[in-house]
């Protein structure tokens, strides 16, 4: 009982986690790009657009609102577990090791249809200017716009996260293999550029999984691609952009965000 603490004692605790972890993967991944690895990128005859810093900082802006929304969500489930409420638990032998990858995997294939279902809802036209819009105001994305939410969509993203923890037993390492999961896949799909070539065994794994190609054409033509991991939502339900790995970034053919957003909230 004496290792309880008050509630905002948690919220400000995963505050400060949930921002340092955002600014230094996605800050991280900015710097590699834009200072260490760009000359060698450019030699490979990967086109990256030069950083908007008015969108960055929008793109920041977003993400610390999403922050605090995600710290009460955790706090809130921690807060519930230190009584007993929650599915969680820390002893691996309750469920054995099998369990730890099991439950890793489905949670991740659950997470994946649940965010193409609301992703989809979302940009519906009544819904987009509320739920959606402010993430697709970065014309080209970059890992600041992994987590650059509206508030809206941020509340509905953080009650997955709640949910599964009082539906499904989870072990504590396997909650933190799936936030990082989360975290970094984000990042790496908002790169805003097509990081492998779309040849051989990559062009097989971009088929099925969401790279930076796959959803750099969701930020500029958006009525495709909503999957968060995985493609066969998109294949299954005739949402992907066609033969979209032969497609050079920015594609000038493809309907701009900008267009897209007007468009749809004019509608």
């Amino acid at each position: 009982m004496s290792d309880r603490h008050p509630f905002l004692y948690y919220f400000f605790a995963f505050i400060g986690i949930i921002l340092g972890r955002y600014l230094t993967i996605a800050g991280g991944a900015h710097l590699l790009i834009h200072s260490l690895f760009i000359k060698f990128l450019v030699k490979q005859s990967i086109r990256i657009d030069p950083p908007v810093w008015e969108s960055i900082h929008r793109d920041i802006k977003l993400s610390i609102y999403s922050t605090v929304i995600f710290a009460f969500s955790a706090a809130f489930s921690i807060f519930q577990f230190d009584r007993g409420y929650t599915l969680l638990y820390g002893d691996i032998d309750r469920y054995g090791w099998w369990y730890l990858g099991f439950s890793f995997v489905g949670v991740l294939v659950l997470q994946d249809t649940c965010f193409y279902f609301m992703h989809r809802l979302f940009h519906h036209p009544l819904l987009f200017r509320w739920f959606h819009l402010g993430h697709h105001l970065s014309r080209q994305p970059t890992p600041w716009t992994s987590f650059a939410f509206d508030p809206a969509e941020a509340i509905f993203q953080a009650l997955f996260l709640v949910a599964i923890v009082f539906t499904i037993p989870l072990h504590f390492a396997t909650v933190i293999a799936l936030i990082m999961t989360m975290t970094v896949w984000s990042v790496f799909t908002h790169l805003g550029f097509p990081l492998f070539p779309s040849s051989g065994y990559f062009r097989w794994c971009g088929r099925w999984a969401v790279g930076p190609l796959h959803h750099s054409l969701h930020h500029q033509k958006y009525t495709k691609h909503y999957g968060l991991y995985f493609t066969f939502w998109d294949k299954l339900l005739g949402t992907e952009y066609p033969n979209y790995y032969r497609v050079d970034l920015p594609d000038k053919s493809l309907q701009s965000t900008k267009d897209a957003i007007v468009s749809s909230v004019n509608n």
